[in-house]
């Protein structure tokens, strides 16, 4: 069976060892083991919040970024402990490196960081046009009132178009610095290692078994309120629905380039722009986050048109290995040379039958 995500192509035959260079297979053990320290240790990082006031604590923003990165500190005990993964290619495999080619991976990276906030404005107009969020697109009055409460009484503030337009304008430099470095830790974890991991079994396996994982890690501070504001098992199933399909916008863009990179800066720049539909609400109006968020149910129309359109186009079957590293020996088995002149039907083969070889046959050397 040959295969590129996770490394350069390789094959592998029945009783015989991989090649130099085959992809690497992570065993369903380590796999296993990857889930349950993500999900451990992120549960075991949110348990004060439970043991105290939960989301009105101080702590819980500090708190919640220092659980972002446990899926990475999985990652690392995972390599530690059973070393699935041969030294010198944990790199190439997680997506880390190199970024090569370079004109893929940049402009997969382009594309994570502008388009999540375009589809979050779709689920914004989407949620308007069904009802679910009353709109004002005059006065901002809903906006304007967030503001207002958030100053002291009587501070002078620009207008607030001028403020949406600030706030707009920030979301690339936001998710390409704060909130991707915080996005790093989930990433390295997700689509770093659970997506080439599951890979094995299937693209869409890899996609959705990831998408679930990553929507119930979210459940300690799902069942406090968060994102949500539900706290039983209905707000862990959105959770979890809007991890799926963004999951497997994520999931793409890994396998679509090779890399991780391109995830990171999408998942950061989902983050950076979440709360957009709060610059267009009216004021004195309910909103349900379970209907407008990104990852509410909004978001799930967008993000299943989209996995559509890239489905009917064939994007989730181009999954290219990044470029190999030059290799550093000549490869073994030494590949048999080609005749240059075959011989005739017939004719037998002399002492030097297949001793010279064409031009571009030659073994490429370091």
């Amino acid at each position: 069976m040959s295969e590129e995500i996770g490394g350069t192509t390789g094959v592998e035959r029945d009783g015989e060892q991989p090649l130099q260079g085959a992809p690497v297979r992570i065993g369903l053990g380590a796999i296993i083991l990857y889930v349950v320290l993500a999900c451990g240790l992120a549960w075991l990082v949110a348990l004060p919040l439970w043991l105290g006031d939960g989301l009105r604590e101080p702590y819980a923003l500090p708190l919640m970024t220092v659980m972002m990165y446990m899926p990475a500190v999985a990652v690392v005990l995972v390599l530690l402990v059973l070393r699935p993964i041969p030294k010198g290619r944990r790199l190439r495999f997680l997506g880390l490196w190199p970024l090569r080619p370079v004109k893929r991976v940049v402009w997969l990276m382009v594309i994570g960081l502008l388009v999540p906030p375009l589809l979050v404005a779709l689920s914004t107009a989407i949620a308007a046009l069904c009802g679910w969020l009353t709109v004002d697109l005059t006065g901002f009055s809903g906006f304007a009132a967030l503001i207002a409460a958030r100053v002291p009484a009587g501070t002078p503030l620009p207008p607030t178009g001028v403020l949406i337009a600030a706030q707009a304008a920030s979301i690339p430099v936001a998710a390409s610095t704060v909130n991707a470095l915080a996005a790093f830790g989930e990433e390295l974890g997700w689509r770093g290692f659970l997506v080439p991991a599951l890979r094995r079994y299937g693209t869409w396996a890899s996609l959705l078994v990831s998408g679930v994982v990553w929507g119930l890690w979210h459940a300690p501070i799902i069942l406090l309120g968060y994102n949500f504001g539900r706290t039983d098992l209905s707000g862990v199933l959105l959770m979890t629905g809007g991890c799926v399909v963004w999951g497997v916008l994520l999931g793409w863009l890994r396998l679509r380039s090779g890399s991780m990179w391109p995830a990171v800066f999408a998942h950061g720049a989902l983050n950076a722009s979440a709360g957009m539909y709060a610059w267009f609400f009216a004021a004195g109006t309910r909103v349900d986050p379970a209907l407008v968020l990104p990852l509410g149910v909004a978001g799930w129309i967008v993000g299943a048109a989209v996995i559509l359109v890239l489905i009917l186009t064939g994007q989730f079957r181009r999954q290219p290995a990044l470029a190999a590293d030059l290799p550093r020996t000549l490869p073994a088995p030494f590949p048999a040379p080609l005749p240059e002149n075959p011989p005739s039907e017939g004719a037998g083969t002399g002492a030097g039958a297949g001793s010279s070889t064409t031009a571009g046959s030659e073994p490429e050397r370091s």
